[in-house]
């Protein structure tokens, strides 16, 4: 059989791209060698915030005085949470084989390999069996990436993200490798549930690519906790405990700027990079940095082939890969929207960082602006303008910044710290993508009492 799509990967896009496609009654085959949903519903975003959400719950019961509340003999089960978290990915994956069983849809579970194209169709084999089609979108995703330090092979004590999430028990002490989104979010949730951290970043700052003033508040406040962050420091050498020192116990000893740290565990967070794997047979597929070059329509520079999500090496969040894929199909069944074609704003992205508190964002920094040359209005606030804030953020101060371009009095940039500031980044970037003034975005009426409402006092 010919299908009109090809899809290799079941993560967001590929499985977006499915839904897309075989809903417009065209004939799809998907390839995914593992479970549907990819990293992000696997052993990414889902499954981390699941456990976030669950020592969120035992520090708030622990800390939950300041509000009037008196919680006596507090405990919590890490293997009741893992539980809880296997069944939330289980629901959600087969939630996804749902919407993609149709007439139109078929999903191979394999390894896919691309053979040939001939006379413009594309060959993929899996399992044995050979099939064509007329399109292929490539969404193979990522993987994690292991940095050239010296005795990070053929160690057990040292975990990379997926071995993190698999544990069945909590470490007594870790240190992380990488003060990025990942190394954030598991410093939060060890620490949030007694664990002893470290945190190890190379850059200057932790969450190098956000805008400082915001990670300063939670720098501040996870320093004050107990939290040991270094920054502008460099791994050197990781080594297993001597045994002489702790008998049969496991452990780690990193060198990280000529000083040794010692941990239970070395958890290395430090980036992913795109999974070129079973594409051999694309000669002359263009990259760029390692990963696949697209246009603003996800085409590669092969005719007929598509690529999508953290493949492409732009911005490796499972929003964007579904949004490429969205764009991609559109483009494959030449759908119109408002008299052109579907493209993507990757200059109005949100994202989020669910540390304790959340940060969210989108657009641009300060910093992107000066770099880009772009003359700017900075207004922010605390997040205790907000009423609701203050009612449930007890000890909290937070921040809101907006950055606003004085060239033509446009909204470009969102950036707060402040919990439930993810429930509401996507009315910045509403405002960021549609280039909103201030004066645009006045006009909107958020309700009352909300936090989101401290977008309205910037205003």
């Amino acid at each position: 059989m010919k299908y009109f799509l090809a899809i290799i990967g079941g993560g967001p896009a590929g499985y977006t791209a499915a839904e897309k496609a075989s809903k417009a009654g065209k004939d799809v085959v998907l390839f995914e060698q593992t479970s549907l949903g990819g990293t992000c519903l696997n052993v990414g975003c889902i499954p981390t915030k699941s456990l976030l959400y669950g020592a969120k719950q035992y520090y708030n019961a622990t800390h939950a005085q300041k509000y009037g509340v008196t919680a006596t003999g507090v405990t919590f089960d890490f293997a009741a949470m893992q539980k809880r978290k296997t069944i939330v990915v289980r629901k959600l994956v087969a939630g996804i084989k749902q919407r993609l069983n149709n007439e139109h849809c078929t999903v191979v579970n394999g390894v896919a390999k691309v053979l040939d194209n001939i006379r413009q169709v594309w060959r993929i084999e899996c399992n044995g069996e050979t099939y064509e089609a007329e399109n292929l979108l490539i969404c193979t995703g990522s993987t994690n990436f292991v940095p050239p330090i010296p005795g990070i092979k053929d160690n057990s004590a040292i975990w990379d993200s997926t071995d993190a999430l698999a544990a069945t028990e909590l470490p007594e002490s870790i240190v992380i490798v990488g003060g990025g989104v990942i190394g954030m979010e598991f410093a939060t949730l060890y620490h949030e549930l007694g664990v002893e951290v470290t945190v190890i970043e190379a850059m200057p700052t932790i969450l190098p690519n956000l805008d400082q003033e915001v990670v300063q508040v939670l720098l501040d406040k996870y320093r004050k906790a107990g939290i040991n962050i270094l920054t502008s420091t460099k791994v050197e050498e990781i080594r297993p405990l001597p045994a002489s020192s702790i008998g049969e116990k496991i452990g780690c000893q990193v060198k990280a700027n000529g000083e040794w740290y010692e941990a239970e565990r070395v958890l290395v967070s430090v980036g992913r990079r795109a999974n070129l794997n079973g594409l051999e047979a694309l000669e002359g597929l263009e990259t760029e940095r390692g990963a696949i070059k697209i246009d603003e329509f996800c085409r590669t520079n092969l005719p007929n082939v598509y690529a999508c999500g953290d493949v492409t090496g732009k911005i490796m969040l499972a929003h964007v890969a579904s949004r490429q894929a969205e764009v991609a199909v559109e483009h494959m069944l030449k759908e119109i929207v408002n008299c052109q074609l579907s493209t993507i704003n990757y200059s109005a992205i949100p994202s989020v960082v669910y540390t304790n508190p959340e940060i969210a964002s989108v657009g641009m920094t300060e910093t992107q602006a000066e770099a880009n040359a772009i003359p700017v209005e900075v207004r922010k606030l605390p997040m205790t303008f907000s009423g609701r804030f203050m009612a449930e953020n007890e000890g909290e101060t937070g921040l809101c910044k907006m950055i606003i371009d004085s060239r033509n009095n446009t909204i470009i940039g969102v950036h707060c710290i402040g919990n439930p500031c993810s429930e509401f980044i996507a009315a910045a970037t509403c405002a960021v993508q549609n280039g909103y003034t201030p004066e645009d975005f006045q006009q909107v009426v958020f309700p009352h009492p909300t936090v989101s409402e401290i977008l309205h006092e910037l205003l």
